[in-house]
């Protein structure tokens, strides 16, 4: 249509009126104008649309003397001209109420996807910020899935181009493994909801074409409990490795079931981030002072008028509750509200398999952008190596706490008998008799083994039975008789 017409000059004014790029060649620049159309036209650059073409055109309107109506344009041309005229007579208002119904520009972005809705100001759907990936252009906004038919499979086909510097980006990136660049075109679903960031949301049955072949998407994750359905990791769908990369337009088709909820989906050219680099970037923006974090503890320790319980130190472990080691980058969330940390490395490592961004303390939400390195526990483990939990005290110092030595009652403690100087197990007089001739207590030693005390017991009974005397009563060996040197 009219921008369609439009020089480089012209295209570069209009561009330049918005403060997008002017650079790049004829074809670059028309995309952006068409995309500057579909998705931000607001009634300025409609004006400013309109006043350009009537510049490119001014010598032939300047032949006729008094054009006629809008009724003797052409009729492919009328849908949209017409609104123009309309907005040039009428409040401002009546120009974003306009119901227009775009075609499909270019033939390069939405086509099947759904027509544009009226160029209404209403709330655009958003998708979450992804620590792992940084975005370095959106390709395609939030575009809704509609369905075109009645059939619980539907199919919505866009077509898009990369541009030679978006091509040069992701041909001259690193590759994270074999086969896989950093830079990547990816696809990211959601539901379309304008009420808050979304995460990314797979819909029922979906399926990604790209060109001629289907893209893999992530698996299910296996589930141990019984009726309990397995859960699926929905993250961006990586394209890049089955696109044309050059100025040949690529075509994605994505199958999805309409079961009642709609999704949305965009296109971005992102940087995928390693753990490593964002350990690295957490070291260098996010430590917090030790000052701080003394402040805080002494926050903790304050003595609270309202509680019965005076709090005189509270302690921390030095162990990693993630991996059971030592720390080594004490972490933890801005909003968390205890001082115990967990390590950075592994939690960072973790999420990027498996992205939960859940504090392992306190089982509550503790994103990448809410963490820091606690400065002063960083101090502490590297002056108390011999200790793995110390104690805050209410000035804000510390001390270390170090596990107490068991103490053994081990059968190495030896075993004093009272009134006898034998250490046989069973230890009777030679007569049987003790003082004044009553009977003496027998005493067993527990330091010998039972199969030991059995045979003596067995030898003293024939004795017993030679003798045929009458035999003592025993009693408990452990009411009498004995003392531990412990």
């Amino acid at each position: 249509n009219m921008v369609m017409s439009f020089r480089v000059s012209d295209l570069q004014m209009l561009l330049g009126f918005v403060g997008r790029s002017k650079s790049g060649l004829k074809h670059e620049l028309v995309t952006r104008a068409l995309q500057l159309v579909q998705f931000d036209c607001s009634p300025e650059v409609f004006k400013k649309i309109k006043e350009l073409y009537e510049t490119r055109y001014a010598k032939k309107s300047s032949e006729v003397a008094q054009p006629q109506p809008q009724q003797h344009r052409s009729p492919e041309a009328l849908s949209i001209h017409s609104s123009y005229d309309r907005g040039s007579t009428v409040a401002r208002t009546s120009i974003a109420t306009t119901n227009i119904d775009y075609p499909a520009l270019y033939g390069k972005y939405l086509n099947g996807l759904g027509r544009l809705p009226p160029k209404v100001a209403k709330p655009e759907v958003r998708l979450v910020k992804l620590p792992f990936y940084t975005t370095l252009d959106e390709l395609l906004k939030p575009t809704e899935l509609v369905p075109q038919n009645n059939e619980k499979l539907q199919e919505s086909p866009c077509i898009f181009a990369l541009t030679p510097r978006q091509v040069e980006l992701i041909r001259n990136s690193r590759e994270l493994q074999p086969g896989v660049k950093s830079v990547q075109v990816v696809l990211r679903i959601c539901y379309t909801d304008t009420s808050s960031p979304q995460e990314d949301q797979y819909p029922p049955n979906i399926a990604v074409k790209v060109n001629h072949s289907y893209c893999s998407v992530p698996g299910y994750y296996p589930s141990n409990k019984p009726g309990v359905e397995p859960k699926r990791p929905c993250r961006p769908i990586n394209l890049t490795h089955l696109m044309y990369l050059s100025a040949a337009t690529n075509r994605i088709t994505v199958t999805w079931g309409n079961y009642g909820k709609s999704y949305s989906v965009g296109l971005y050219l992102v940087r995928q981030m390693t753990s490593a680099e964002l350990l690295q970037r957490l070291k260098t923006i996010g430590i917090k002072h030790p000052e701080l974090c003394k402040a805080l503890v002494k926050e903790k320790l304050r003595l609270d008028p309202d509680s019965e319980i005076a709090t005189t130190g509270v302690r921390v472990s030095l162990i990693c509750p993630l991996v059971k080691m030592r720390l080594s980058v004490p972490c933890r969330a801005e909003t968390c509200a205890h001082l115990q940390c967990f390590d950075a490395v592994f939690y960072l490592q973790m999420n990027e398999k498996k992205p939960t961004w859940m504090c392992p303390v306190c089982d509550k939400p503790a994103p990448y952008d809410q963490l820091i390195i606690d400065g002063l526990l960083s101090k502490i483990l590297t002056e108390c190596e011999d200790a793995d939990e110390i104690e805050y005290l209410v000035d804000g110092s510390w001390c270390p706490i170090r596990a107490e030595k068991e103490r053994s009652c081990s059968p190495q403690c030896p075993i004093l008998v009272l009134g006898s100087s034998d250490v046989n197990g069973l230890l009777p007089t030679p007569n049987g008799n003790g003082e004044n001739g009553k009977p003496t207590a027998d005493v067993v030693d527990l330091t010998l083994d039972s199969s030991s005390s059995e045979e003596e017991e067995e030898e003293d009974e024939e004795e017993d039975d030679d003798d045929e005397g009458p035999q003592p009563k025993r009693r408990c060996s452990y009411e009498k008789g004995l003392v531990s040197a412990c």
